[in-house]
């Protein structure tokens, strides 16, 4: 199955020089929900805003469900839906009507059942009839969203989509996501809570100084550069790490009770028991022992810091 969104050599350099985007070549999967990590200023905002329309692109092309965003634009641009980071909604407009409106503006007949779904799985329905202006933060956030899929995109960008959102709102949203995805819609989502990324996404991509460092399934992701730690608390304190361990990765904490053994997620777990073997041979023992594992956000940061 082709990809839903496709960009080849894409580049954006501003006129004062400064250049945004590199090089960027990316297929987005249909259906899938593709998280796009990088600090800030890294480009994400202006990746979206290119294959949306709203920014100009210096090179390279961009499909959005078979349609060049440059040459046919009105019909790449019906596919999209966009949830900006910033809040701009109508401020003296009601809940329904801005909605409602952003329908209209895709050039869609009206449909007052589908904004009623769309209201009610976003917690909106009571709020129909109030003023934006009179609204929270975090339900400003779900009129942002339910405006981007008044038109029935196939493909929705959230950039920063909880921020600001308490928990409980945040947790509605993303089931509205998992819906969305399962209905058949292509998630892309910006986040800087990367735990979120991490529950959420199928894939993730992840940008620094304009440049795509890396692409990878979720899972695989974890497993090649993820590492795990087994920490040993030892029965009695080591002032150093005896010679005949010298070919594991270990570190001696700094009051000399514990072992720490980092190793990589691929490893075999019969380094483990080499390694707890190898202990026995030199007198060591231990009471207790404990492994932890790296998150997601561990793996970004190191990708960043190393790109830096």
């Amino acid at each position: 199955m082709p990809a839903i969104i496709s960009i080849a050599g894409l580049g954006k350099t501003y006129k004062s020089g400064f250049t945004a985007l590199k090089n960027i070549n990316l297929d987005i999967q249909r259906g899938e929900i593709f998280a796009l990590l990088g600090p800030n200023g890294a480009g994400k905002t202006t990746l979206i805003g290119i294959v949306c329309g709203i920014v100009n692109p210096s090179a390279g092309t961009v499909l959005a469900d078979g349609h060049d965003i440059v040459k046919d634009y009105r019909a790449s641009r019906s596919k999209i839906g966009l949830v900006p980071q910033e809040l701009s909604t109508d401020a003296f407009e009601t809940v329904w009507a801005t909605v409602n409106f952003s329908r209209g503006l895709f050039g869609k007949p009206a449909d007052p059942a589908l904004v009623e779904k769309i209201l009610r799985d976003l917690s909106l329905w009571e709020k129909r009839d109030a003023k934006i202006m009179t609204l929270s933060g975090g339900m400003k956030r779900r009129v942002m969203i339910a405006k981007a899929l008044s038109h029935e995109p196939s493909i929705l960008f959230l950039d920063e989509p909880t921020a600001g959102v308490d928990v409980e709102l945040r947790r509605d949203m993303w089931n509205l996501v998992r819906g969305l995805r399962e209905n058949g819609v292509t998630i892309i989502l910006t986040t800087h809570y990367i735990e979120e990324a991490e529950e959420m996404a199928d894939r993730i991509g992840v940008i620094s100084k304009g440049e795509l460092i890396l692409v990878e399934e979720k899972h695989q992701l974890m497993r090649k550069l993820g590492k795990k730690q087994l920490t040993l608390q030892l029965q009695n304190p080591l002032t150093q790490i005896p010679a005949g361990l010298s070919d594991y990765a270990l570190e001696l904490s700094a009051d000399g009770n514990e072992l720490i053994y980092t190793f990589d997620t691929q490893a075999e777990q019969t380094g483990i028991a080499a390694l707890l073997r190898r202990l026995s041979e030199q007198g060591i023992d231990f009471k207790d022992l404990h492994s932890s594992e790296s998150s997601l956000e561990d793996i970004f940061v190191s990708l960043v810091r190393t790109n830096a």
